[in-house]
């Protein structure tokens, strides 16, 4: 029987096809895994570069792209027949030989490429002081030494960086800015997808490569499987080397702490990881976040990703001032009164729920039997913004053995004046970092760094976080910002510009737009009366993305709001309001657009 691996590029272009195209492709996949008569059958492909590519007719005037080895076919794409062909013609395949990872070619543009290179050669070449087999320990094709050889400036290694897999451009942009051959194999080690991996790598076992790629390759094995790869969100299950050494590893003797900017997928490895621990933990899962409006959104998301209701009903999603609440409603036997005489603030009831909750489990510092705590295990997403008697909180519900507590933040993306090192609240964490935004296009990138600025910023560990190495994969459209005579005309604006967002296909659920204020926002909704889409403040966007975001009132006076006389306090104020416009900015996907009347912001002064 073959076996089917499913690229990720697979599901996203299946469902841009016709309705028809669609059925007709997924009815032949499935008669595929079958092997029954009528399944479509792989046929070589005249002037390929990889003899082990063929297509399969999935579809009338469709084809699939499949790298085949023996009984493994891996599914690249979905194409027209004469975009097929020439895409099965393009590229070659191969195994990374030092961490064993699938690898993938643009063997054709490499050939132009080559002369180029040729022609603008120095007498020296950058890479001329590395013998080669250093640079085969780091993984670098054998094959491609020759090219390699001819590079003479690190602007040549950016250019060649859509043309190679990662694997091979990363130890080489290292080397190429004066990293050391050892800081150059760490880059490359950061693309396992597990720690410990032995035992020899097969460069021509290419079944071995895509079990070590999960971010390239998940194998189906029949209908059931096929269906759900092909109908779940991609987060769901395609997860690049770092995301998945995070989520799935088997066990960490410490607290872990991830942080990351925008986009790197921080929530989609809490997500992951609050499954992996349902299903292989020792125990109930609590799963933190910012607010109960995202504990919602991240409930449904578990919904999604764990399909066992019984593993499913190990996790509970909620927030600090849920868990708190729980606590002391639980010891006094009634809910607490949070307004009106006799009210506590949500402050005074976290300290009370850790002062119960000391007294239930033996002491706050007390290394007790994990069965007296109300969880095993405790993950946390937008850590950030937990304060210190939440931290300590949550170190009091979770006992301090392995997986403990697996946290996930941004000290970058703060909208409080939260500021506290994990350390100091006994969460001795060992910090992860992931530096590659998926969500946003390198022009967004670009431009909210600039607007939150680039230095590092305060928090979760000792010292600071920056944002060095933070980058994007991809290009798109720079943000647009407008200035308007008067706030009348700038809704005018904001309107007009949500309706051509609508015109051009954008679904409504996929528009969001953001103001400081709730005066603003309210001005908002009557301005976008009548068009369904999302108006909240910059800290009500926290934790989502849409496609489109539009923000208005942008304005000196209005952001930042006045801040206080006092130096130091004034100088926090600043930077958390950088802060929350930088995070209203990057929950755009795709499009960002800003507008102001009068006077802008002196943020947008960049």
């Amino acid at each position: 029987m073959p076996r089917l691996a499913i690229g990720p590029e697979f599901p996203r272009e299946l469902s841009a096809l016709a309705q028809p195209v669609r059925r007709d492709a997924v009815v032949a996949l499935r008669r595929f895994l079958l092997n029954v008569a009528g399944a479509p059958h792989p046929q070589r492909v005249r002037g390929c570069r990889d003899p082990r590519v063929a297509t399969l007719r999935l579809a009338e005037g469709h084809r699939g792209v499949v790298v085949r080895q023996r009984d493994v076919y891996w599914l690249r794409t979905v194409l027209p027949d004469p975009e097929a062909w020439s895409y099965a013609r393009r590229f070659r395949f191969g195994v990374n030989p030092v961490i064993g990872v699938v690898e993938e070619w643009d063997a054709e543009a490499l050939e132009r490429v080559e002369p180029a290179l040729r022609r603008s050669a120095r007498s020296s070449g950058l890479f001329d002081p590395i013998c080669d087999g250093d640079l085969m320990g780091l993984g670098l094709d054998v094959h491609a030494l020759p090219l390699f050889r001819l590079i003479t400036t690190e602007a040549d290694v950016a250019a060649l960086e859509p043309l190679l897999p990662p694997t091979q451009h990363v130890p080489l942009a290292v080397l190429a800015r004066g990293g050391t051959l050892a800081e150059a194999w760490r880059e490359l080690d950061a693309w396992r997808a597990s720690d410990g991996e032995s035992g020899p790598i097969d460069p021509e076992d290419l079944h071995a490569a895509l079990r070590r790629s999960p971010d390239r390759a998940v194998f189906v094995a029949d209908k059931v499987e096929l269906d759900r790869v092909l109908g779940a969100p991609a987060w769901c299950t395609f997860l690049d080397p770092p995301q998945h050494r995070l989520a799935r590893a088997a066990r960490f003797e410490q607290p872990v702490l991830v942080v990351g900017g925008a986009g790197t997928g921080k929530t989609v490895v809490a997500l992951q990881r609050a499954a992996h621990l349902a299903a292989h933990g020792s125990g109930p899962v609590l799963l933190v976040t910012f607010s109960q409006a995202l504990a919602e959104d991240l409930s449904a998301k578990l919904d999604l990703l764990i399909e066992d209701e019984v593993v499913r009903k190990r996790v509970e999603v909620g927030n600090t001032e849920r868990l708190a609440l729980r606590i002391v409603s639980d010891a006094e036997g009634r809910r607490p009164a949070l307004v009106g005489p006799g009210a506590r603030t949500l402050a005074q009831l976290t300290d009370e729920a850790l002062r119960l909750l000391s007294l239930a489990t033996g002491g706050l510092l007390d290394d007790v039997d994990p069965g007296r705590k109300p969880y095993r295990h405790i993950v946390v997403d937008e850590a950030q913004d937990v304060s210190p008697s939440q931290w300590r909180l949550l170190r009091a519900a979770v006992p301090r053995a392995h997986d403990d507590l697996f946290v996930v933040g941004d000290p970058h993306q703060r909208v409080t004046d939260t500021r506290v090192a994990l350390g100091a609240v006994g969460i001795p964490a060992v910090q992860h970092t992931l530096r590659l935004s998926y969500r946003l296009s390198q022009e967004l990138l670009s431009f909210a760094v600039r607007l939150r600025g680039g230095g590092p910023a305060s928090g979760l560990v000792k010292g600071t976080t920056n944002m060095y190495g933070f980058h994007s994969t991809r290009n798109g459209h720079r943000p647009v910002v407008r200035a308007y005579e008067t706030p009348e005309s700038e809704l005018a604006g904001l309107r007009s510009t949500v309706e051509s967002w609508l015109a051009d296909g954008v679904p409504a659920d996929e528009i969001a737009v953001g103001a400081r204020s709730p005066r603003l926002v309210r001005d908002a909704r009557r301005a976008l009366d009548g068009l369904d889409v999302r108006a909240s403040t910059f800290q009500h966007l926290k934790g989502l993305e849409f496609e489109r975001v539009a923000l208005i009132g942008v304005a000196e006076g209005v952001v930042p709001e006045p801040p206080p006389e006092d130096p130091d306090a004034r100088a926090r104020a600043l930077q958390r309001e950088r802060s929350i416009l930088f995070v209203a900015c990057t929950r755009a996907r795709a499009m960002l657009y800003i507008s102001h009347s009068g006077r802008g912001s002196p943020f947008l002064s960049l």
